[in-house]
């Protein structure tokens, strides 16, 4: 197995080599995803988020080690070896508690950190970035890295107790970019200056030291910084190399680290390419995967509505809707536009709150009904060409089958397959 260690260190060497984090818990996704790893020999990463699995089951009612589970079922299921998967844990710490007092939160960020190292998960980015019920606003970084410390130090406890030694690495950083995009319309982004990487890294080796993870802190792989890149909700920041390269020259001087890029999704396919070339090493894609599910599930809705009698029918546009309308907790606070606009962020946002519905019964069943549908049906291909044109080339090519699955999976590895490029193959 290629371990990340390995593949960040050709990167500050200069090779064009880095590695995509999956941060989704669909199945498909993961199916997808574990299919591409397959197809170009290369581990896949995968990461859950603190919201999506934590200690309490998070929005997906899995606990870490179920999460693995769950992953490990699929990648048996596609002929995927285990042992090249890397399982990761993204935005790690207080996040999902900050409504409560530092003291609480952090208690739980233990707890939390504790159950995915005992589980198998083996990176760990330490987020400590945000602001508790009675923090100032403005966390100081100084307090950032001794949280970040504290955290850590409960990962390397558990790792040794559970099993006898720590090879676990870590993604530290104070400029942590909102997980799943920005809430608010965006139209510039500053980079984090070079003065800014300095003292996070300063900060954070001191606090790491303190608490005598001398060891652990040569296993810092990671910093998350501002590149430019960002999304709201219909539109992009993309990626400007020229602005980043005093970074670029920068982190070549600090031995093992590399950037880690958040927020990455939607860029163009030469974007990744530039980022991987300008050391930020890990590139992280979420919303943009299951946005590709999303598009793929609603084409095959489309298609439904030519084929099937009305009474047949998924209706599984109208079934998202109905869930997203009744449980609302997921997209309201993020989506504050007038009612005129609000199924058009709903349905098509680029920070996909959608994404956080699928695994309801109804719609899971809505979803099994489409595809089963198809299945039975059969889909003539002037109705792919119409609504999943990519996929129609692949299919007079030979390359695809024309199969309600296999249209989805493919949608999805037109994001996987960017990703591996810039990471494996250019």
């Amino acid at each position: 197995m290629i371990d990340i260690q390995t593949v960040l260190h050709a990167n500050r060497n200069g090779e064009n080599k880095g590695i995509y984090a999956i941060c989704s818990a669909h199945p498909l996704v993961i199916e997808a995803a574990l299919e591409q790893g397959l197809q170009d020999g290369t581990p896949v990463l995968i990461e859950a988020t603190a919201n999506q699995v934590n200690q309490f089951g998070g929005y997906t009612g899995m606990l870490p080690k179920d999460f693995l589970d769950f992953i490990g079922t699929i990648a048996d299921k596609v002929g995927f070896d285990r042992n090249n998967i890397i399982a990761g844990g993204d935005h790690l710490g207080p996040v999902c508690w900050v409504n409560e007092s530092a003291e609480e939160a952090m208690l739980k960020a233990r707890d939390l950190i504790a159950s995915y190292v005992a589980a198998g998960f083996k990176k760990i980015h330490l987020d400590t970035s945000m602001s508790c019920a009675d923090d100032p606003e403005c966390l100081p970084d100084e307090v950032v890295a001794t949280r970040a410390a504290e955290l850590c130090l409960v990962a390397e406890t558990m790792a040794k107790e559970k099993f006898g030694h720590s090879d676990l690495v870590y993604v530290v950083g104070t400029e942590v970019p909102p997980p799943g995009g920005a809430a608010e319309e965006i139209e510039t982004l500053e980079l984090t200056s070079v003065a800014k990487v300095k003292e996070t890294l300063a900060l954070h080796n001191s606090a790491f030291l303190a608490l005598g993870l001398v060891e652990a802190w040569q296993r810092v792989i990671g910093l998350v910084v501002q590149p430019g890149v960002e999304f709201d909700h219909t539109s992009i920041i993309d990626y400007q190399s020229e602005k980043a390269i005093s970074l670029k020259e920068y982190i070549t001087t600090i031995p093992n680290i590399v950037y880690e890029a958040h927020s990455s999704d939607y860029q163009n396919e030469s974007a990744y390419v530039e980022l991987i070339q300008d050391h930020f090493g890990i590139l992280k894609v979420g919303p943009q995967l299951t946005l590709a599910l999303r598009e793929a599930l609603f084409a095959l809705s489309y298609i439904e509505d030519e084929l099937i009698p009305v009474e047949n029918r998924s209706h599984l546009r109208t079934v998202c809707e109905q869930e997203m309308l009744e449980s609302p907790k997921n997209w309201q606070r993020f989506y504050p536009v007038p009612a005129s606009k609000g199924t058009l962020y709903r349905r098509y946002s680029y920070s996909d709150r959608i994404r956080y519905y699928w695994n309801q019964p109804r719609i899971q069943s809505a979803v099994k009904q489409l595809l089963d549908n198809l299945s039975r049906e059969g889909i003539p291909s002037p109705l792919i060409s119409q609504f999943l044109p990519e996929q129609y080339k692949a299919i007079r090519t030979n390359k695809l089958v024309a199969t309600p699955e296999a249209l989805v999976k493919a949608k999805i590895k037109q994001v996987t397959e960017a990703y591996a490029y810039a990471c494996w193959k250019q």
